[in-house]
Protein backbone atom coordinates (compact mmCIF):
# COMPACT_ATOMS: atom_id res chain seq x y z
CA UNK A 1 0.00 0.00 0.00
CA UNK A 2 2.61 2.39 1.26
CA UNK A 3 5.35 1.16 -1.50
CA UNK A 4 5.51 -0.06 -4.66
CA UNK A 5 7.80 -3.12 -5.86
CA UNK A 6 11.00 -1.74 -5.70
CA UNK A 7 10.11 -1.15 -2.25
CA UNK A 8 9.98 3.17 -2.56
CA UNK A 9 7.54 5.10 -1.00
CA UNK A 10 4.72 5.81 -3.43
CA UNK A 11 4.94 8.76 -5.12
CA UNK A 12 1.13 10.06 -3.83
CA UNK A 13 1.89 9.35 -0.65
CA UNK A 14 4.99 11.31 -0.83
CA UNK A 15 2.95 14.23 -2.54
CA UNK A 16 0.21 14.06 -0.19
CA UNK A 17 2.84 14.19 2.97
CA UNK A 18 4.09 17.39 1.18
CA UNK A 19 1.14 18.98 0.10
CA UNK A 20 0.24 18.78 3.74
CA UNK A 21 3.55 20.16 5.11
CA UNK A 22 3.10 22.86 2.43
CA UNK A 23 -0.14 24.04 4.34
CA UNK A 24 1.18 24.47 7.57
CA UNK A 25 4.53 25.71 7.17
CA UNK A 26 2.70 28.26 5.48
CA UNK A 27 -0.07 29.52 7.80
CA UNK A 28 3.39 29.46 9.76
CA UNK A 29 5.19 31.66 8.18
CA UNK A 30 2.13 33.81 7.58
CA UNK A 31 1.81 34.38 11.01
CA UNK A 32 3.79 37.54 11.51
CA UNK A 33 1.63 39.36 9.08
CA UNK A 34 -1.57 38.16 10.08
CA UNK A 35 -0.61 39.57 13.84
CA UNK A 36 0.55 42.74 12.66
CA UNK A 37 -2.69 42.97 11.10
CA UNK A 38 -4.63 42.27 13.97
CA UNK A 39 -2.00 44.79 15.78
CA UNK A 40 -2.61 47.67 12.66
CA UNK A 41 -6.83 46.94 12.67
CA UNK A 42 -7.09 46.51 16.46
CA UNK A 43 -8.63 50.15 17.11
CA UNK A 44 -11.44 48.87 14.48
CA UNK A 45 -11.80 45.41 16.12
CA UNK A 46 -12.29 46.98 19.39
CA UNK A 47 -14.53 49.51 18.32
CA UNK A 48 -16.80 46.67 16.38
CA UNK A 49 -16.35 48.34 13.21
CA UNK A 50 -14.32 45.61 11.17
CA UNK A 51 -15.99 42.40 10.92
CA UNK A 52 -15.55 39.35 9.47
CA UNK A 53 -16.54 39.93 5.95
CA UNK A 54 -14.38 43.10 6.36
CA UNK A 55 -10.84 41.95 7.35
CA UNK A 56 -10.02 41.00 3.61
CA UNK A 57 -10.67 44.89 3.05
CA UNK A 58 -8.74 45.66 6.15
CA UNK A 59 -5.77 43.76 4.54
CA UNK A 60 -6.09 45.17 0.97
CA UNK A 61 -4.94 48.84 2.90
CA UNK A 62 -1.79 47.57 3.96
CA UNK A 63 0.02 46.13 1.22
CA UNK A 64 3.14 45.21 3.26
CA UNK A 65 1.65 43.77 5.82
CA UNK A 66 -0.57 42.21 3.07
CA UNK A 67 3.38 41.28 1.62
CA UNK A 68 4.70 39.95 4.61
CA UNK A 69 1.49 37.55 4.62
CA UNK A 70 1.03 36.16 1.32
CA UNK A 71 5.05 36.48 0.98
CA UNK A 72 6.05 34.67 4.03
CA UNK A 73 3.90 32.16 3.43
CA UNK A 74 5.71 31.66 -0.53
CA UNK A 75 9.05 31.70 1.43
CA UNK A 76 7.62 29.07 3.89
CA UNK A 77 6.61 27.05 0.67
CA UNK A 78 9.93 27.43 -1.39
CA UNK A 79 11.69 26.47 1.88
CA UNK A 80 9.87 22.84 2.66
CA UNK A 81 9.70 22.30 -0.67
CA UNK A 82 13.57 22.25 -0.89
CA UNK A 83 14.21 20.23 2.44
CA UNK A 84 10.78 17.74 1.21
CA UNK A 85 13.00 17.16 -1.72
CA UNK A 86 16.24 17.35 0.03
CA UNK A 87 16.09 15.01 2.73
CA UNK A 88 13.08 13.12 1.60
CA UNK A 89 13.56 12.67 -2.00
CA UNK A 90 17.48 12.58 -1.77
CA UNK A 91 17.53 14.92 -4.84
CA UNK A 92 19.77 18.10 -5.35
CA UNK A 93 18.62 21.93 -6.86
CA UNK A 94 19.16 21.25 -9.95
CA UNK A 95 17.24 17.35 -10.13
CA UNK A 96 14.42 19.84 -8.49
CA UNK A 97 14.31 21.85 -11.77
CA UNK A 98 16.72 24.43 -11.85
CA UNK A 99 18.78 24.09 -14.49
CA UNK A 100 19.51 25.14 -17.68
CA UNK A 101 19.68 28.61 -19.36
CA UNK A 102 18.36 31.82 -17.74
CA UNK A 103 17.26 32.56 -21.43
CA UNK A 104 13.57 30.54 -20.54
CA UNK A 105 13.27 32.60 -17.85
CA UNK A 106 13.25 36.12 -19.79
CA UNK A 107 10.86 34.14 -22.32
CA UNK A 108 9.46 33.12 -20.01
CA UNK A 109 8.67 36.75 -18.62
CA UNK A 110 8.17 38.10 -21.86
CA UNK A 111 5.38 35.16 -22.98
CA UNK A 112 3.49 35.89 -19.38
CA UNK A 113 2.96 39.42 -19.81
CA UNK A 114 2.16 39.62 -24.03
CA UNK A 115 -0.22 36.84 -23.50
CA UNK A 116 -2.18 39.15 -20.92
CA UNK A 117 -1.57 42.42 -22.77
CA UNK A 118 -3.21 40.47 -25.61
CA UNK A 119 -6.56 39.61 -23.59
CA UNK A 120 -6.26 43.16 -22.09
CA UNK A 121 -6.01 44.86 -25.84
CA UNK A 122 -9.00 42.72 -27.44
CA UNK A 123 -11.80 43.03 -24.32
CA UNK A 124 -10.45 46.99 -24.23
CA UNK A 125 -11.30 46.87 -28.16
CA UNK A 126 -14.78 44.75 -27.84
CA UNK A 127 -16.19 46.99 -25.05
CA UNK A 128 -16.42 44.28 -23.01
CA UNK A 129 -14.24 46.33 -20.96
CA UNK A 130 -13.09 50.38 -20.25
CA UNK A 131 -10.76 51.94 -18.79
CA UNK A 132 -11.34 54.27 -15.74
CA UNK A 133 -7.58 56.37 -16.36
CA UNK A 134 -5.98 56.69 -19.19
CA UNK A 135 -3.01 54.94 -20.86
CA UNK A 136 -1.24 58.02 -20.44
CA UNK A 137 -1.98 58.08 -17.08
CA UNK A 138 -0.73 55.29 -14.95
CA UNK A 139 -1.01 55.61 -11.09
CA UNK A 140 2.17 53.84 -9.85
CA UNK A 141 1.68 53.19 -5.54
CA UNK A 142 3.61 51.00 -3.26
CA UNK A 143 1.20 48.47 -4.65
CA UNK A 144 3.47 48.11 -8.07
CA UNK A 145 6.51 47.69 -5.80
CA UNK A 146 5.38 45.18 -3.29
CA UNK A 147 3.42 43.20 -5.51
CA UNK A 148 6.09 42.69 -8.02
CA UNK A 149 8.08 41.30 -4.76
CA UNK A 150 4.71 38.58 -4.06
CA UNK A 151 3.94 37.55 -7.77
CA UNK A 152 8.21 36.72 -7.77
CA UNK A 153 8.05 34.37 -4.52
CA UNK A 154 4.26 32.88 -5.84
CA UNK A 155 5.85 32.23 -9.16
CA UNK A 156 9.01 30.37 -7.26
CA UNK A 157 6.79 28.71 -4.34
CA UNK A 158 4.34 27.45 -6.79
CA UNK A 159 6.67 25.86 -9.75
CA UNK A 160 8.49 24.90 -7.31
CA UNK A 161 5.97 22.18 -5.39
CA UNK A 162 3.36 22.28 -8.31
CA UNK A 163 6.17 20.94 -11.12
CA UNK A 164 9.30 20.45 -9.36
CA UNK A 165 7.97 18.94 -6.59
CA UNK A 166 4.98 17.07 -7.70
CA UNK A 167 6.04 16.30 -11.21
CA UNK A 168 9.40 15.28 -10.41
CA UNK A 169 8.52 12.69 -7.30
CA UNK A 170 5.70 11.20 -10.17
CA UNK A 171 7.96 10.76 -12.69
CA UNK A 172 11.11 8.91 -10.32
CA UNK A 173 8.16 6.28 -9.63
CA UNK A 174 7.60 5.41 -13.32
CA UNK A 175 4.39 7.62 -13.35
CA UNK A 176 3.20 7.66 -17.25
CA UNK A 177 3.58 11.46 -18.56
CA UNK A 178 0.01 11.77 -18.76
CA UNK A 179 -0.73 11.08 -15.28
CA UNK A 180 1.95 13.36 -14.41
CA UNK A 181 0.54 16.37 -16.35
CA UNK A 182 -2.91 15.91 -14.81
CA UNK A 183 -2.29 15.24 -11.55
CA UNK A 184 0.22 17.68 -11.00
CA UNK A 185 -2.39 20.00 -12.79
CA UNK A 186 -5.54 19.07 -10.63
CA UNK A 187 -3.46 19.57 -7.44
CA UNK A 188 -2.73 22.93 -9.09
CA UNK A 189 -6.41 24.12 -9.58
CA UNK A 190 -7.55 22.30 -6.19
CA UNK A 191 -4.72 24.33 -3.84
CA UNK A 192 -7.02 27.28 -5.64
CA UNK A 193 -10.26 26.21 -4.87
CA UNK A 194 -10.63 28.14 -1.57
CA UNK A 195 -10.06 31.21 -3.31
CA UNK A 196 -12.46 34.59 -3.62
CA UNK A 197 -14.80 34.98 -6.00
CA UNK A 198 -13.74 31.38 -7.37
CA UNK A 199 -15.47 29.78 -10.60
CA UNK A 200 -15.64 26.51 -12.04
CA UNK A 201 -14.82 28.07 -15.58
CA UNK A 202 -11.86 29.25 -13.34
CA UNK A 203 -10.78 26.51 -11.87
CA UNK A 204 -10.97 24.59 -15.23
CA UNK A 205 -8.69 27.45 -16.43
CA UNK A 206 -5.94 26.98 -13.36
CA UNK A 207 -5.57 23.56 -14.47
CA UNK A 208 -5.41 23.99 -17.76
CA UNK A 209 -2.65 26.60 -17.58
CA UNK A 210 -1.19 23.70 -14.81
CA UNK A 211 -1.02 21.77 -17.51
CA UNK A 212 1.00 24.21 -19.88
CA UNK A 213 3.07 24.92 -16.78
CA UNK A 214 3.90 21.18 -16.83
CA UNK A 215 4.51 20.81 -20.88
CA UNK A 216 6.77 24.12 -20.22
CA UNK A 217 8.83 21.68 -17.47
CA UNK A 218 9.34 18.54 -19.34
CA UNK A 219 10.34 20.85 -23.06
CA UNK A 220 12.68 22.71 -21.43
CA UNK A 221 14.00 20.10 -18.58
CA UNK A 222 13.95 23.09 -16.36
CA UNK A 223 11.61 25.34 -14.35
CA UNK A 224 12.69 28.86 -15.54
CA UNK A 225 10.49 28.92 -18.31
CA UNK A 226 6.90 28.07 -15.98
CA UNK A 227 8.49 30.59 -13.09
CA UNK A 228 8.93 33.44 -15.73
CA UNK A 229 5.45 32.85 -17.30
CA UNK A 230 3.54 32.22 -14.05
CA UNK A 231 5.28 35.91 -12.28
CA UNK A 232 3.92 38.00 -15.14
CA UNK A 233 0.65 36.64 -16.04
CA UNK A 234 0.01 37.45 -12.29
CA UNK A 235 1.60 40.87 -12.34
CA UNK A 236 0.50 42.01 -15.27
CA UNK A 237 -2.77 40.73 -14.91
CA UNK A 238 -3.35 42.89 -11.19
CA UNK A 239 -0.69 45.43 -11.03
CA UNK A 240 -0.71 46.10 -14.61
CA UNK A 241 -4.12 46.33 -16.05
CA UNK A 242 -5.92 45.97 -12.99
CA UNK A 243 -7.95 42.81 -13.16
CA UNK A 244 -7.98 40.06 -10.27
CA UNK A 245 -5.71 37.59 -9.61
CA UNK A 246 -7.65 34.48 -8.80
CA UNK A 247 -9.97 36.41 -6.56
CA UNK A 248 -7.81 38.58 -5.01
CA UNK A 249 -8.38 42.58 -5.54
CA UNK A 250 -6.53 44.17 -7.85
CA UNK A 251 -4.08 47.06 -7.61
CA UNK A 252 -2.91 47.95 -10.89
CA UNK A 253 -1.54 50.95 -12.71
CA UNK A 254 -4.55 51.01 -14.70
CA UNK A 255 -7.97 50.42 -13.39
CA UNK A 256 -10.43 48.88 -15.22
CA UNK A 257 -14.16 48.17 -15.34
CA UNK A 258 -15.67 45.13 -16.39
CA UNK A 259 -19.14 45.07 -18.60
CA UNK A 260 -21.82 43.30 -16.11
CA UNK A 261 -22.96 39.48 -17.27
CA UNK A 262 -20.16 38.80 -19.71
CA UNK A 263 -17.99 36.86 -16.55
CA UNK A 264 -17.78 34.13 -18.91
CA UNK A 265 -15.54 36.03 -21.28
CA UNK A 266 -13.86 38.80 -18.89
CA UNK A 267 -13.92 36.17 -15.73
CA UNK A 268 -15.38 39.05 -13.60
CA UNK A 269 -14.34 39.24 -9.58
CA UNK A 270 -12.07 35.72 -10.27
CA UNK A 271 -9.98 37.99 -12.62
CA UNK A 272 -9.08 37.00 -16.29
CA UNK A 273 -8.11 33.51 -15.24
CA UNK A 274 -12.25 32.92 -15.21
CA UNK A 275 -13.08 33.41 -18.21
CA UNK A 276 -12.48 31.94 -21.92
CA UNK A 277 -10.23 34.56 -23.18
CA UNK A 278 -7.61 33.31 -20.93
CA UNK A 279 -8.23 29.81 -22.11
CA UNK A 280 -7.26 31.34 -25.39
CA UNK A 281 -4.25 32.60 -24.45
CA UNK A 282 -3.24 29.51 -22.47
CA UNK A 283 -3.76 27.52 -25.59
CA UNK A 284 -1.73 30.00 -27.50
CA UNK A 285 1.13 29.05 -25.18
CA UNK A 286 1.67 25.64 -26.11
CA UNK A 287 2.26 26.59 -29.66
CA UNK A 288 4.32 29.50 -28.21
CA UNK A 289 6.08 26.90 -26.04
CA UNK A 290 6.46 24.36 -28.55
CA UNK A 291 7.95 27.21 -31.50
CA UNK A 292 10.38 28.23 -28.69
CA UNK A 293 12.00 25.20 -27.97
CA UNK A 294 12.50 24.10 -31.73
CA UNK A 295 14.41 27.09 -31.86
CA UNK A 296 16.34 26.72 -29.19
CA UNK A 297 16.95 22.91 -30.70
CA UNK A 298 14.95 21.36 -27.12
CA UNK A 299 13.89 17.76 -28.00
CA UNK A 300 10.86 18.06 -28.95
CA UNK A 301 10.08 14.48 -28.55
CA UNK A 302 10.89 14.52 -25.25
CA UNK A 303 8.12 16.85 -24.09
CA UNK A 304 4.99 15.02 -26.40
Amino acid sequence: MFKNESGQIRAGWLVLLAFVALIIVQQLFSLPGTLLLIFAEAPSLINGETGTADIVTALDTHPWIFLLMQGGGSVGGILITYLLWRFINKGTIKQLGFRGSLKDLWFGLFLGAISITVIFIVLLATGNVTLVNPLSSPQFSVYTISFLILFILVGFSEEMFFRGYVMSTMASRGNKKWVVYVASALIFSIAHGLNPNVSILGLINIAVVGILFAYMFYATNSLWLPIGYHIMWNYFQGNVFGFAVSGTAPNGIYSVETVAGRDWLTGGAFGLEGGLMATVLILVGFVATRVYCKLRDYDQEKSL
